[in-house]
């Protein structure tokens, strides 16, 4: 099972989705718990993003945001990187 963690960033984006998009949060929560068991598959159409140099991945949580995350396999480990916005970090 995967250790998922929050950047600081993503931990406003959660904040701000609450405020502005809070139906978005249940998907949320359940994406979460999905990135604990099977991070590279499973709902929110999961893609691998191209343009990082880390391996970087995205899940959809509405038509405007996105779940942005990286995979730490050797220490078992997910990094949430954003929660909010269309692929603002790029």
């Amino acid at each position: 099972m995967y250790r998922v963690i929050f950047s600081p960033e993503a931990e406003e984006d959660v904040k701000r989705l609450n405020r502005q998009a809070p139906s978005n949060i249940k998907k949320l929560t359940k994406l979460i718990k999905e990135l604990q068991e099977h991070p590279r598959m499973g709902t929110g159409q999961v893609e691998r993003l191209k343009h990082y140099e880390e391996e970087t991945w995205s899940r959809r949580l509405s038509g405007e945001h996105r779940l942005i995350y990286r995979i730490y396999d050797e220490i078992v480990e997910v990094l949430v990187l954003s929660t909010f916005g269309h692929y603002n970090d790029k």
